[in-house]
């Protein structure tokens, strides 16, 4: 694939926010949670910063590492974004029963020897904060870096499982056919890879799709996908689509659909696609009126947006901490709120008992063995039923029914790919599910 020097030149500023390959890295530098500090490091502080310390989309400075750090939570500043309204009622509270021992859990990380404990996880990760529920209640909440309680941060492919979750509901109340060619739903996709693919074969990511997700590949398909994306003016020679809806129309087939499992981020945004056509409403304005509304969140949030205005369904979103963790708990008590049904249990429940393990493991994720993807959230299969949704440079809701418990956490790790903090992540949410099993007994 021949790309023009200026095209060439604006790809490299570009960067899809759900990238989920592993080892993917925006800086190999030996940084450290604090001497990677936004604020110790004053980026855009001043009026007006100084020059060494303004960060903007347009030159692709705020992908670099350590501004990456900054820049997750002030994507409002940095490109057009559409907001999600948490409606017109007062926040729900979230009750503390502080557990400040869960700060001395110590862990063994996969494929290491020696302990770790809690608080070391927290720097290792560079977590920007962190919430975990027990039966409802914030037993444990810490901030870092650019965040607090009082902002927003980048959910990266996080925002996949909101889209599922989105379809889950429709399919439950009768409204969206998971049986149902794509092209029956939106007849412009019919040529494309996706006309002929069920809309479950989409939500659960086995479509056969010719689509490169390798970002150390410039020529890769995401890098063109990116292009089409990004709202910013695009060079006088560029020929391309110049949005996500045009992308979508130009991608091919690579195989079979409904036999493997394959994370590629355009199936999040062809769901958006559907979601729209069925609804007559972008994924913003429905997630704000069947989700955020409903939940009591303490703010609004917001969708990245391409130049027509559409709602990156791929990995857009921003939200509060305190905001992710009541989605969570939604899930967890099977879509009721403060004893009123927001989302149907069968939506909760598709969700829940997980993917085709068979077609998951032909994707080759070597420390997620055993588990499965469905309707754009992963499965576990542990002992404890956990499933999650996930998003690069560490996003996690994680959800536990048998712990009853919620962690959720924003991140700004340097390597994107979650190959890179699963081996911490993954047995210290285990691990943190064990200490509150056990304070319960």
């Amino acid at each position: 694939m021949f790309l023009p020097k200026s095209t060439r030149h604006l790809l490299t500023l570009t960067l899809v926010l759900s990238v989920s390959a592993p080892g993917f890295a925006l800086a190999r530098a030996p940084w450290t949670a604090q001497t990677s500090d936004p604020n110790a490091l004053g980026w855009m502080q001043g009026s007006p910063p100084p020059p060494d310390k303004i960060i903007r989309f347009a030159d692709g400075s705020y992908q670099s590492f350590p501004q990456w750090r900054w820049s997750v939570c002030h994507f409002q500043q940095l490109m057009p974004t559409k907001p999600v309204s948490r409606g017109m009622g007062a926040p729900r509270p979230l009750v503390k029963s502080e557990q400040t021992d869960i700060e001395t859990i110590r862990f063994t990380p996969t494929g290491a020897t020696e302990p770790m404990t809690f608080i070391e996880a927290f720097d290792r990760n560079f977590t920007d904060g962190i919430i975990i529920l027990h039966e409802g209640r914030i037993v444990y909440e810490r901030y870092a870096g650019c965040l607090s309680d009082q902002n927003r941060h980048a959910a990266m492919s996080v925002t996949k499982s909101l889209i599922g979750l989105l379809a889950e509901i429709l399919i439950a109340e009768g409204t969206l056919d998971e049986n149902r060619r794509v092209d029956s739903y939106v007849p412009e996709l019919a040529a494309s890879a996706f006309g002929d693919a069920t809309v479950r074969q989409v939500l659960d990511m086995t479509t056969g799709l010719q689509f490169s997700e390798d970002y150390a590949d410039p020529t890769a398909d995401v890098w063109r996908h990116a292009m089409a994306g990004n709202p910013l003016p695009k060079p006088s020679d560029y020929a391309g689509p110049r949005s996500y809806y045009e992308y979508l129309v130009t991608v091919r087939r690579g195989g079979a659909h409904g036999v493997a499992f394959g994370y590629k981020t355009v199936n999040t945004d062809t769901m958006g696609w559907i979601l729209n056509r069925v609804t007559g409403r972008p994924v913003s304005d429905l997630l704000a009126e069947r989700i955020w509304s409903r939940i009591g969140a303490d703010l609004e949030a917001s969708f990245t947006v391409d130049s027509i205005g559409t709602p990156f369904a791929g990995g857009g979103f921003n939200a509060g901490l305190r905001d992710l963790a009541r989605v969570g708990q939604l899930l967890l008590d099977k879509g009721v709120v403060d004893g009123n049904r927001v989302v149907p249990e069968a939506a909760v429940t598709s969700i829940q008992r997980g993917g085709n393990q068979s077609a998951f493991a032909k994707a080759g994720y070597s420390q997620l063995a055993g588990w499965s993807y469905r309707s754009m959230w992963w499965a576990t299969h542990n002992k404890n039923g956990a499933f999650m949704a996930r998003g690069v440079y560490g996003q996690s809701l994680y959800v536990d029914p048998a712990a009853r418990a919620v962690i959720a956490r924003f991140a700004s790790h340097p390597e994107a790919g979650n190959a890179a903090n699963d081996p911490t992540t993954l047995p210290l949410y285990q691990a943190i599910a064990d200490h509150l099993l056990g304070s319960a007994r």
